[in-house]
């Protein structure tokens, strides 16, 4: 898969509280693949990983702000997981409208584990197949989602997966949507 997304453009928005394997998997995954990987978050500065949501990991440098980023910038997008990461993005409008105009977008979107919460706050899963981490799928399927229970599950241009175990697959899928995007 080396230099197959080169020229691609990859947003991943995380926040405080992120699980660090479920950003840096990715992240790496992805620029091995030869895209561009940018880091967008909340605020400017840095934002704090974590290990299992209660051991704190490492600190990452934050690119670009969401409210400085439009989903024109970007070819696809990845919302890593951890419980405190996606409850920070939907409480904020401007990271809920940018999730929002980017699954709208037809853009492959990738969400793992705790990721998928976003997408339910910006109203985008009615009607759509996905999986995630146990305790967010009854907020899936009151949405009007379809839960799931595999190691990815691909729905036109949403890639889920349920938690760290399924990285391997997960990054798989995403760069093949990326790439046949």
């Amino acid at each position: 898969m080396v230099d197959e997304l080169t020229g691609r453009k990859v947003v991943v928005l995380a926040a405080d509280g992120v699980e660090q394997v479920e950003l840096t998997g990715p992240r790496q995954a992805l620029e091995q693949a030869g895209a561009q990987v940018d880091l967008v978050s909340l605020h400017s500065g840095e934002i704090q990983a974590m290990n299992g949501d209660i051991d704190k990991a490492d600190r990452f440098p934050v690119d670009r702000e969401v409210s400085q980023v439009s989903v024109r910038d970007y070819d696809a997008l990845v919302l890593p997981g951890g419980t405190i990461n996606p409850d920070q993005l939907r409480r904020d409008g401007t990271a809920v409208s940018f999730v929002r105009d980017f699954v709208a977008s037809g853009k492959p979107v990738g969400a793992i584990c705790h990721g998928p919460w976003t997408l339910v706050e910006a109203g985008v899963v009615r009607g759509r197949q996905l999986t995630s981490f146990p305790s967010i799928r009854t907020d899936i399927r009151n949405a009007g989602g379809e839960v799931t229970d595999q190691e990815v599950v691909v729905d036109d241009n949403l890639v889920t997966s349920r938690n760290p175990g399924d990285l391997p697959a997960f990054q798989e899928a995403v760069i093949k949507a990326i790439a046949s995007s």
